[in-house]
C-alpha cells in the first residue's frame, strides 16, 4: 500500500492499525506526509520548521520494532506535527517571536514527550500568532500562515498552522492551547476536529509562553485532528498530572465507549444572544439537535442566560493589565519588533490597567458567571450543550478581529468556565467553507462530550475537503 494520497487521507487511527499489522510501514507514511507538505506548504506557510531527516530515521526505527515486538505503543510509527508553541528538544522553538528565533530547547515539553512515549513522530513544528495570542496566525519570524479552502482567508489563531496543515492532509493530528479558542476556532475556520479539555486536565509544563496567575483559569491544551475518534486516541495520553504544572487534578478520563446516549439530556441553542451566527451555521446546529433527536433521552432549545455575560467578561479579564504582560514576555525574550496583529490585538484590550478593586468584583463576577452556568445545566437536568462555533465563517486576512469580543464569544465562554468543549464541522458556507458546531459539558465530562460528537461524526454527510 504505497499510495501517497490515500495515506495523507487516513486518521491517526488508521495509520496506527495499518502500521501495527504490517499493512504500511511507518517509513511510507512519514514519507507520503512529507511530500504532502513540501506540496501545499509554499501556499499555507502552515509548518515552519520541517524536521525531515529526524522523521525518517524515527520512521526506520518504528518499523524495526514494528517486526521485533507485538507489545506497541498507541501511536506507534504515526507522525504528528506541533504547534511552535510547545518546546520540542534539539528543534527550533520560537514561540512565534524574534527573540527566540535561533533557541532550541534542549528538553520536551510534557505533551510533546507523552506522545513520543506513545509511539509518535514529530514531522515539525506549525505556524502561530506571537507568543500564541491572536485570532490570527502570523508573526514577525515565519510570516503569515494561509487557510487551505481559501488562502486569502485566515486558518484561526492561535493554533492556525497547525488546524490549516492538518485540514491539507499534511498531518494527521497535532496539538494546540486554547484561552479563547485557539484551538476550536481554527477548527471552525479549517474544518477540523479541535478539542479543549476540562481546564486542569492537562498539563501546559514546556508551553512557551507559561500560563500562570489569570491566565491558568482560562487556558488548557489539547488535540487537533481531522476526525473525532483521534480526539478519543491521544485525549487520555496527553490527560493527567506531570509533577510539575501545579493546576492538573488526578481526576480520571472516562471512556467514551461506556456513555449511553439513551440516558442523555441535551440542550442546544444556534445565538448566544450576542452575534447571530449566519444561517448556514444555525442550520448545522439544528442539524446535529435533528440527528440526535431519536438517539438521546431528550433534547430541547435552550440557551443559558449566562452566555450573555462570556464577551465583556472574557475581555475584562484577559485585558484588565492593558497588555503588560505580553510586553513583558517580548521584552523578556529579547524581541525588539511586535507583530502588527499582536499590536492590534494588545490595543484591543484595554486602554488602561483595571483599578483593582474593579479586577477583584470581576474575579467575583466569574465565580457567578460559572455558577450561573452550572445551575443551568442543573435546573434543565442537561448532560450535554451544542451549539455553534462562531458566527462566522474564516474571515479573509485582516480581518480576524471584525465583530471581537461578540464573534469570539461562542469559545470564549467555555474557557471561562473551564468546561471541555469540542468543535467539529457541521456544514459549510455559501462561499463553500467550513464551519463548525460546539458540543459541550460541564467540568470531567469530556466522554460525554466525545461520546455525542462521535454519533455526530458517524451520522452527518462526508464534507469535501481543501482543493488545495
Amino acid at each position: 500500500m504505497n499510495d501517497t494520497y490515500d495515506l495523507t487521507t487516513y486518521s491517526a487511527s488508521k495509520l496506527a492499525e495499518l502500521i501495527r499489522n504490517n499493512v504500511v510501514s511507518s517509513e511510507e507514511v512519514v514519507k507520503s506526509h512529507i511530500s504532502r507538505i513540501k506540496e501545499v506548504n509554499p501556499k499555507l506557510n502552515a509548518v515552519v520548521v520541517l524536521t525531515e531527516k529526524s522523521a525518517l530515521n524515527s520512521a526506520r526505527e518504528a518499523d524495526s520494532l514494528t517486526q521485533k515486538s507485538k507489545s506497541l505503543p498507541p501511536l506507534h510509527g504515526v507522525p504528528v506535527t506541533i504547534k511552535d508553541a510547545f518546546e520540542v528538544a534539539g528543534v527550533i522553538s520560537t514561540g512565534g517571536t524574534l527573540g527566540r528565533k535561533d533557541y532550541v530547547p534542549n528538553i520536551d515539553a510534557t505533551s510533546v514527550k507523552r506522545l513520543k512515549q506513545a509511539g509518535a513522530i514529530i514531522l515539525g513544528k506549525t505556524n502561530l500568532p506571537e507568543i500564541s495570542m491572536g485570532f490570527e496566525s502570523s508573526n514577525l519570524v515565519y510570516g503569515t500562515a494561509n487557510n487551505p479552502f481559501d488562502v486569502k482567508r485566515i486558518p484561526g489563531g492561535s493554533s492556525g498552522g497547525e488546524a490549516s496543515i492538518i485540514a491539507a492532509g499534511g498531518s494527521p493530528f497535532g496539538i494546540g492551547s486554547d484561552a479563547g479558542g485557539s484551538i476550536r476556532w481554527p477548527a471552525h475556520c479549517c474544518g477540523i476536529v479541535g478539542m479543549k479539555p476540562t481546564t486542569g486536565r492537562a498539563p501546559r509544563t514546556g508551553h512557551w509562553p507559561a500560563f500562570s496567575g489569570i491566565f491558568s483559569l482560562v487556558t488548557q491544551i489539547g488535540p487537533m485532528a481531522r476526525s473525532v475518534e483521534d480526539i478519543a486516541l491521544t485525549l487520555p495520553l496527553l490527560s493527567g498530572p506531570d509533577g510539575v504544572d501545579p493546576t492538573v487534578m488526578p481526576i480520571p478520563l472516562n471512556d467514551p465507549a461506556k456513555v449511553k446516549l439513551s440516558d442523555l439530556n441535551i440542550a442546544f441553542h444556534t445565538d448566544n444572544g450576542l452575534a447571530t451566527p449566519i444561517d448556514e451555521i444555525q442550520n448545522a446546529v439544528n442539524n446535529a439537535a435533528g440527528i440526535l433527536e431519536t438517539k438521546v433521552k431528550s433534547i430541547e432549545q435552550r440557551t443559558p442566560e449566562a452566555l450573555k455575560m462570556s464577551a465583556s467578561l472574557h475581555s475584562q479579564i484577559m485585558g484588565a493589565d492593558a497588555g503588560e504582560t505580553a510586553r513583558a514576555i517580548l521584552k523578556n525574550a529579547g524581541s525588539n519588533a511586535m507583530d502588527p496583529n499582536l499590536l492590534a490585538r494588545i490595543n484591543m484590550m484595554s486602554e488602561k490597567p483595571a483599578y483593582l478593586p474593579d479586577f477583584l468584583d470581576t474575579l467575583v463576577e466569574l465565580e457567578e458567571y460559572r455558577s450561573q452556568l452550572l445551575q443551568f445545566m442543573e435546573r434543565t437536568n442537561t448532560d450535554v450543550m451544542i451549539g455553534p462555533a462562531a458566527p462566522v465563517p474564516a474571515p479573509l486576512h485582516g480581518h480576524g478581529y471584525d465583530g471581537f469580543p461578540e464573534n469570539g464569544s461562542y469559545s470564549h465562554a467555555y474557557n471561562l468556565a473551564g468546561w471541555p468543549a469540542l468543535v467539529m464541522r457541521g456544514g459549510t458556507s455559501k462561499e463553500g467553507l467550513p464551519v463548525g458546531i460546539q458540543v459541550i459539558s460541564k467540568p470531567w465530562c469530556e466522554e460525554k462530550v466525545i461520546a455525542v460528537a462521535l454519533e455526530l461524526e458517524k451520522n452527518l454527510e462526508t464534507f469535501p475537503g481543501p482543493k488545495i
